[in-house]
């Protein structure tokens, strides 16, 4: 009777241990697929971004000639408000 209790009891202990199992591994083959798919999705977004980086740099050289300009357009305002006695 103790033997057959003591073979059951094991029998369920093994039979939770590889449910668990089971289900730990339907979860990480879960997450490997949303990892490919993330990965998938960022080779995308290099893929559409990379014209970008010629852009970024004509954007930067008139964001340049912009700042030369501004600063000029500032010391005549600053001039200006000497002249007026505003500073």
């Amino acid at each position: 009777m103790l033997l057959t209790l003591t073979l059951v009891t094991v029998a369920l202990v093994v039979v939770a241990l590889a449910g668990y199992l089971i289900a730990i591994a339907w979860c990480l083959i879960d997450a490997r697929n949303s990892v490919a798919a993330i990965a998938d999705g960022l080779e995308a977004v290099k893929g559409h971004t990379a014209p970008l980086e010629e852009k970024l740099t004509i954007v930067n050289g008139a964001l340049s000639a912009l700042l030369g300009g501004l600063r000029s357009a500032d010391g005549h305002l600053l001039r200006a408000a000497r002249v007026f006695k505003l500073v």
